[in-house]
């Protein structure tokens, strides 16, 4: 134990004694002061020959009870403010980034709930900032491997386009890639940069009603780069569909929504976008066929960092459904997963 905690310690037993000593001190005084004043007053006669004066029985009690208090209030605080004691180190360990603390109570304080309550709640607290740490760690080495990748691709196509000696359909495709790595760059530096927003935006501004069928087309056609590619088929199965929204956030969430299910579906499947309506709400379900979300997954999905794939054999970074809950949030929706099958739906349901 360091220095600084045995400061904090020796301040936390010193502080529960003078308590202690102080409720009894105080307690000893007025329980004195009332005998003094009852033999004065002639209602309790005490004998010569006992207490030759009531005033020398108020000092002697008070003296006495010093070192007694002291003794009594040493003893007792150690058992009560161990509990407090192991919940500090606790924090402090916390604090300093050791998530792998826990707090545990011994057999007797388990006999009071609300010790039990607060350790409980201390080391859930501490198992759910391990497991941020760890997808958070896990992101920031899959991100920097994803990030790394393309910029090394990017480079070394431009060696090669820099030595001159292509034909004009060979420059045409090193150039095509490169285009493309740049867009996956952009793509999740985007991302990233959008949750980081969004995560500290609590109020939603820029509501207009605008054409929702047509803002879930127009991405479609944004990705059509990498469905069409897949041999994937596009099923629309909605009408014309009117919502009051923030279009560009909205966009994001039909972009991350899209985007996964093309990640996700086998080459040759379907991918399916259905709207639906009522009075109150609108309804956007994103389907994909021929995989499906492990049951101990889909809880955690929409978690930041998290990745289904933990074989990261598909690309993504673990930002894109969070990004689409928060925005749903923020508007005041709820966003839900279901897979089984063979068969994934995600749905996304907002107030019109």
């Amino acid at each position: 134990m360091n220095r600084e905690k045995k400061q904090k310690h020796f301040g936390l037993l010193l502080m529960f004694i003078l308590v202690l000593f102080g409720a009894g001190l105080i307690n000893l005084g007025i329980t004195t002061l009332a005998v003094y004043l009852l033999v004065r007053n002639g209602v309790l006669t005490v004998s010569s020959h006992v207490v030759p004066d009531a005033g020398r029985l108020m000092l002697f009690n008070a003296v006495l009870s010093i070192p007694i208090g002291l003794l009594v209030a040493v003893a007792v605080s150690k058992f009560p403010l161990k509990p407090i004691r192991d919940l500090i180190d606790g924090m402090d360990s916390l604090a300093s980034g050791d998530f792998k603390t826990r707090v545990r109570v011994g057999k007797i304080m388990r006999r009071y709930p609300a010790f039990v309550e607060v350790s409980d709640s201390f080391n859930k607290m501490a198992e759910e900032l391990e497991s941020t740490e760890m997808l958070r760690s896990d992101f920031i080495n899959n991100f920097s491997h994803e990030f790394k990748t393309p910029i090394v691709s990017i480079a070394g196509l431009a060696k090669v386009l820099k030595r001159g000696n292509l034909c004009q359909e060979e420059q045409d495709q090193y150039l095509s890639a490169i285009e493309e790595e740049s867009m996956r760059l952009s793509y999740m530096a985007t991302n990233v940069l959008s949750l980081t927003k969004v995560e500290n935006q609590t109020i939603l501004s820029d509501v207009t009603e605008y054409n929702l069928s047509e803002q879930i087309r127009s991405c479609i056609l944004l990705l059509e780069n990498k469905w069409s590619r897949r041999d994937l088929e596009l099923q629309l199965e909605f009408g014309e569909h009117m919502i009051s929204a923030n279009e560009e956030l909205l966009k994001q969430v039909w972009i991350n929504l899209l985007d996964n299910a093309v990640k996700f579906t086998p080459d040759g499947h379907t991918i399916q976008v259905r709207i639906s309506e009522t009075d109150h709400s609108i309804t956007v379900d994103v389907l994909n066929t021929g995989s499906e979300i492990p049951k101990e997954s889909q809880a955690k999905i929409f978690n930041k960092f998290y990745q289904a794939d933990e074989s990261h054999a598909t690309q993504g970074n673990g930002v894109g459904l969070a990004i689409v809950k928060r925005i749903a949030q923020l508007h005041g929706g709820t966003v839900t997963v279901s897979s089984e099958n063979e068969v994934t739906v995600f749905t996304v349901e907002l107030p019109k």
